[in-house]
């Protein structure tokens, strides 16, 4: 157990104690500080190009350098958590968030900057699943989920205040205040979690780590996102074409390691289910359009249409709103109806955004020029997030949850990196020059630009929903039975289950829940981490 003798005993404690608010506390501020710097970040982004004399490539990598590691880790962490204790992992990735923000802090030069992002996205990696897991094992059965669903829309109001956190914080000082508030919450949540936050682990997960597999997926990723950031900033160079094999060969070693392993952190036989797969194809194509429009947009609004910090973190907020008010009800709604109408239209929906968004000027006020197109973008949003998870989990059988709840989340956060990596160059954004408009800086190209990049997402968004096509009408995918003939190992799960019907009241705008969104039931029901 971490912390003193006096320290609550793990599964007994009950809902309205100073126990459970401590645990609630503990949780919430650790995970808040990883949804609020995803957020905070992309609002900086002007400020520190013009700080660090970057061009569009640096601002990729300082969001990219994050994604990488976190993308990568986020399911052996959750394995990691379950043996070595979720208490310790969690605080372990307090402290690694921490120290990495200072490094964020006083970083002289884009390199040591990009270094930080790096080491933070192992941080986030390693606190992100830790902090459901703690709620699901401290609290009693009777208030786990009210606990989970408190926690849930604690840091969602963590992400909605992140873009105005960000500006406010960028106008009033400079950009580096954004990653040094988290060195005083750091130390709070790790006081907390040391001294009244009970310890748990899986005693009985005593099977190998899939740490091979791990360090292939960073360095697969590692090596696309490269190729691709650099294509656009230099073109198609020897060290681009070296960066394309290194992801290619890292991402076949990663595969071929994963189908021999007898403990693989992405059990492949778990795509045999058609349902699964299709979703998470769905997953990559939303979640693909979604990053590179909350990096292109808030760039856009504050360098081409003249946007205080403020103000271009602040365009974005109707999406958060608008998933915090409706997603709960889309989630019943598929419960009832079945998720194949939703995953249908709401894609659909978001490609009607990204369509009215690639006629915005930067001379178009906000109001008639930008909120119908980010209006329609939330709307899509708000149908698809929770039938797509529900669907996810319903499509294997119930003691995989975790592990399909993980897999989709790595695909999403996977998916926006590659996105933000992609979509640029696809859109013939570029440059790696440092400035502003009138410095040879990259505005120009993304003034040019960025009506293609968003016809670019909308084609994206189609096609998610011509995969929504092959569900079935009318009901939930049932959990494929090819998929769990001995092709998974018995405990493999990458996050808790978190048990039967968990109410939540948010979903994540930056990623899909750790568990499926509100609504449902143990096939389709309910939990989130944004990130």
């Amino acid at each position: 157990m971490s912390g003193s003798a006096s320290a609550p005993v793990a599964g007994q404690v009950a809902w309205g104690t100073p126990a459970a608010r401590w645990m609630l506390t503990a949780t919430v501020l650790g995970s808040g500080m990883a949804f609020l710097d995803s957020t905070v970040v992309t609002v900086a982004l002007p400020a520190i190009q013009g700080d660090l004399n970057t061009g569009l490539a640096g601002l990729q990598w300082i969001v990219n350098g994050y994604m990488v590691t976190l993308s990568a880790l986020i399911l052996l962490s959750g394995s990691l958590s379950d043996r070595f204790g979720r208490v310790r992992l969690f605080m372990v990735g307090v402290a690694v968030f921490a120290l990495a923000s200072a490094l964020c802090t006083f970083a002289p030069t884009l390199e040591l900057l990009v270094a930080g992002r790096v080491v933070q996205g192992v941080g986030g990696a390693l606190l992100t699943p830790g902090s459901l897991a703690i709620l699901q094992a401290g609290f009693r059965e009777q208030d786990r989920a009210r606990a989970i669903g408190a926690w849930s829309g604690l840091t969602g109001v963590a992400a909605a205040v992140g873009p105005f956190v960000g500006g406010w914080l960028v106008q009033i000082g400079d950009w580096r205040l954004i990653f040094l508030i988290n060195l005083p919450i750091a130390v709070v949540v790790l006081l907390i979690a040391r001294f009244r936050v009970p310890e748990t682990r899986d005693t009985s997960d005593v099977g190998r780590l899939d740490y091979g597999g791990a360090l292939l997926g960073v360095v697969a990723l590692a090596g696309i996102t490269y190729a691709l950031i650099q294509w656009g900033a230099v073109g198609a160079t020897p060290a681009v074409w070296t960066g394309v094999a290194v992801g290619a060969l890292a991402l076949a070693a990663f595969l071929f390691t994963e189908a021999r392993s007898p403990s693989p952190m992405l059990p492949l036989g778990i795509f045999r289910s058609l349902p699964f797969s299709v979703t998470n194809g769905a997953t990559v194509l939303i979640y693909g359009s979604l990053g590179p429009l909350l990096f292109l947009m808030v760039i856009y609004l504050q360098e081409v249409a003249g946007y205080s910090p403020v103000a271009a973190g602040a365009a974005s907020l109707p999406i958060t709103f608008l998933m915090l008010l409706l997603s709960a009800r889309s989630g019943k709604l598929a419960a009832r109806i079945g998720p194949r109408i939703q995953l249908v239209v709401g894609p659909l929906l978001l490609a009607a955004g990204f369509v009215t968004l690639s006629r915005m000027d930067g001379d178009a006020p906000y109001l008639t020029g930008v909120l119908p197109g980010v209006l329609l973008v939330a709307l899509g949003l708000s149908t698809t997030v929770a039938p797509l998870t529900a669907t996810v989990l319903a499509s294997v059988p119930e003691r995989h949850a975790g592990l399909a709840s993980g897999v989709n989340n790595t695909f999403a956060r996977g998916a926006q990196l590659i996105g933000v990596a992609a979509v640029p160059v696809l859109a013939g954004i570029g440059g790696s020059g440092g400035g502003g408009s009138g410095a040879g800086g990259h505005s120009t190209s993304l003034a040019e630009g960025f009506g293609t990049a968003m016809l670019i997402l909308a084609g994206l968004c189609v096609l998610a929903s011509l995969c929504a096509l092959v569900l079935p009408r009318g009901r939930m995918p049932e959990a494929s039975e090819a998929a769990d003939r001995g092709s998974l190992p018995e405990e493999t799960s990458a996050v808790q289950p978190l048990g039967e019907e968990q109410p939540i009241r948010f979903c994540g705008v930056t990623g899909p829940p750790l568990r499926s969104c509100p609504g449902s039931t143990a096939g389709s029901g309910a939990e989130h981490t944004g990130g």
